[in-house]
C-alpha cells in the first residue's frame, strides 16, 4: 500500500513537470512555425498526448478484449470534454477565452465524434470501418494545420525550431512516462482497496489517461495560453475517437458491448455539444458552466454504475 503511494505520488510529479516542459516548448514552437497556439496544442501536444490511451487500447486489443481499450478511450474523452475542463477552470480561478477559429469547428466536431457511433451501431469494428475512420480524424487534422500555418502566434520566436522541438518531445516523454506509471498505480491501490472491477476501466484507467491534457491544459491556462489548453484537450478526443479506434480496428477487427455505443458515445458527443455550446456565449467558458460540466460528468458516472451493476 505504502509503495503504491510513493510510486504513485512520484508518478504525479513527472506529470507535472512534464507538462511545465511541455507547455513551455510548444508555446515557442508555434512562435518559430508561426501557428497559432490552438493549432499546435490541437496537432501536435494532442497527438502526442493520445498515446497512453493508444498503448492501453493496443494491448487490450492484442490481449484479445478490445471492448477494454473502447470503453476507456469513450470514458476518458468524457472526462476531458466536462470534468477536465471544469478541474482547469476551477483551479485557474478564471473563465477560459475562446477563439472565433475554435467556435467555426463547432459543427463538424460532433458530427466527427458521432461517426465511430454510426460505424460501431452494430456492435462491432471492420478494419474498413477503422480505415475510414482514422482518414476522417487524419483529414480533419490536415485542414486545422492548413488553417493554422496562415495565422501568426507571435513576433518573436524564442530558440531554434529543431531545439524547442526536441525539448517538447523530451517534456511530453516524462509526461507520458509519469502518466503510465500513474495508471499502473492507481489501478493496483484500486484493487488493493476493493473498488468494483467493472468501475476500475472507466474511473481509474479512464482518469488516469486524462491526467496528461489536464496539467498541461492547466499550465497553459496559468500562463494565459487559452487556446493550447483547449487545442490540446478537443484534439486529443478527437485523436481517441477517430484515429485510436481506427488503429484498433485495423490491427484486429472487434465485437463489443452495444451499451458502449449507446451510452459512453451518446455522452461523449452529447459533451461536445454541450461544451461548444457553453464556449459561444460570450466566447468563454465560465465558473457557473464548468459546474454544470461536473454535473454532466456524474450524471454519466452514475449511469455507468447502474448499467454496469
Amino acid at each position: 500500500m505504502i509503495s503504491n503511494l510513493f510510486i504513485f505520488t512520484v508518478a504525479l510529479v513527472l506529470v507535472i513537470k512534464g507538462a511545465t516542459l511541455a507547455t513551455r516548448y510548444a508555446a515557442r514552437l508555434a512562435e518559430s512555425w508561426h501557428l497559432s497556439k490552438y493549432t499546435v496544442g490541437f496537432i501536435i501536444v494532442a497527438v502526442i498526448s493520445i498515446l497512453p490511451e493508444t498503448f492501453i487500447g493496443i494491448n487490450s486489443a492484442v490481449a484479445g478484449i478490445p471492448a477494454f481499450g473502447l470503453g476507456t478511450l469513450f470514458g476518458s474523452n468524457v472526462a476531458d470534454l466536462t470534468l477536465v475542463f471544469a478541474v482547469i477552470i476551477f483551479l485557474a480561478g478564471r473563465g477560459m477565452k475562446v477563439e472565433s477559429k475554435i467556435l467555426k469547428n463547432r459543427t463538424i466536431y460532433p458530427f466527427l465524434l458521432l461517426l465511430p457511433l454510426i460505424l460501431g451501431w452494430d456492435g462491432r469494428f471492420s478494419r474498413l470501418e477503422g480505415l475510414a475512420l482514422i482518414v476522417a480524424g487524419g483529414v480533419f487534422y490536415y485542414l486545422a494545420f492548413k488553417d493554422g500555418a496562415r495565422d501568426v502566434a507571435a513576433p518573436k520566436a524564442r530558440g531554434s525550431r529543431f531545439g524547442n522541438f526536441l525539448l517538447l518531445l523530451y517534456g511530453m516523454a516524462v509526461l507520458l512516462a509519469g502518466a503510465h506509471f500513474t495508471v499502473v498505480s492507481a489501478n493496483r491501490l484500486a484493487g488493493y482497496v476493493g473498488i468494483n472491477p467493472v468501475l476500475i476501466g472507466m474511473l481509474v484507467v479512464g482518469l488516469g489517461t486524462t491526467m496528461p491534457e489536464l496539467f498541461f491544459s492547466l499550465q497553459s491556462v496559468k500562463k494565459r495560453d487559452d487556446s493550447l489548453a483547449i487545442g490540446d484537450l478537443l484534439g486529443t478526443v478527437l485523436a481517441d475517437a477517430t484515429v485510436v479506434v481506427g488503429i484498433l480496428a485495423l490491427i484486429a477487427p472487434f465485437a463489443f458491448p452495444k451499451t458502449i455505443i449507446y451510452i459512453s458515445g451518446s455522452f461523449m458527443v452529447c459533451s461536445a455539444v454541450i461544451l461548444f455550446r457553453f464556449m459561444k456565449t460570450g466566447r468563454q467558458l465560465t465558473k457557473r458552466e464548468s459546474y454544470m460540466l461536473i454535473a454532466f460528468w456524474l450524471l454519466f458516472v452514475l449511469t455507468e454504475f447502474v448499467v454496469s451493476s
